[in-house]
């Protein structure tokens, strides 16, 4: 049987000229409880939107096993 998995999507911090400072010390935490909750991170997402090119948020992408 094929696995199937659903995904979350967490924006983190999101500024108006880059990512708020509050995001770059707690991001650590917000991914420990996703995983304790049985997610599984894919990726740290950091589009650059902002001025000058720099990040204005963080895109956590998790996925878990459909059972």
């Amino acid at each position: 049987m094929e696995k199937r998995y659903e995904y979350k999507f967490v924006r983190l911090g999101e500024g108006f000229i880059w990512v708020r400072s509050e995001a770059k010390k707690t991001y650590k935490k917000v991914i420990d409880e996703y995983t304790k909750n049985g997610w599984r991170l894919v990726q740290i997402f950091t589009p650059s939107l902002g001025l000058y090119g720099v990040s204005r948020y963080y895109e956590l992408i998790f996925e878990r096993e459909i059972s």
